[in-house]
């Protein structure tokens, strides 16, 4: 059975860089969980951070491609290199997705491990660019297709369960 590796933040998880979850709630969701589908996972708690911890951020002007080509880095707000961690995170989540079936992912937006379109500027200052995380990137690469929440009809659409 194919499965959908979810962000464990939108499963209800407090597992965010404060301490808190970003529930989301969606019938389709909701129905695939009940039906054993749903995968969820933390890359950052994976990875080897705590909860709660310094909000961090992809360098200005990069993406999760750049993170994991070493052209990169993600820094927290006090300035601390934390790349290790979320290049950890990915990985783990690569290897899950593989191990339990995962064709599809759903992420949150903006975050530096799951962003899908946006991240935060990189400057610390709560502005949003265009751009993905570091999860994001390396689940793609193993040609996971990652999905925001806002494109959950979309995802249903496309893997008609």
């Amino acid at each position: 059975m194919s499965r959908l590796l979810v962000s464990a933040c939108l499963m209800g998880q407090m597992v965010r860089y404060d301490g808190r979850a970003k529930t989301f709630v969606h019938a389709c969701l909701t129905r695939w969980d009940a039906d054993g589908r749903v995968v969820p996972f933390c890359p950052e708690l994976s990875g080897g951070l705590a909860i709660p911890r310094r909000s961090a951020e992809i360098e200005p002007g990069y993406n999760g491609d750049d993170v994991l080509a070493g052209r990169a880095k993600v820094v927290d707000c006090d300035g601390a290199d934390v790349t290790a961690a979320f290049v950890a995170g990915a990985r783990l989540a690569v290897d899950l997705a593989r191990n339990r079936d995962c064709s599809y992912a759903l992420l949150t937006e903006a975050s530096p491990s799951c962003g899908s379109s946006l991240l935060y500027s990189g400057h610390h200052d709560c502005t949003r660019r265009a751009g993905f995380g570091v999860t994001t990137a390396a689940l793609r690469a193993a040609g996971v297709t990652v999905f925001a929440p806002d494109q959950i009809d979309a995802l249903a659409a496309d893997c008609a369960w």
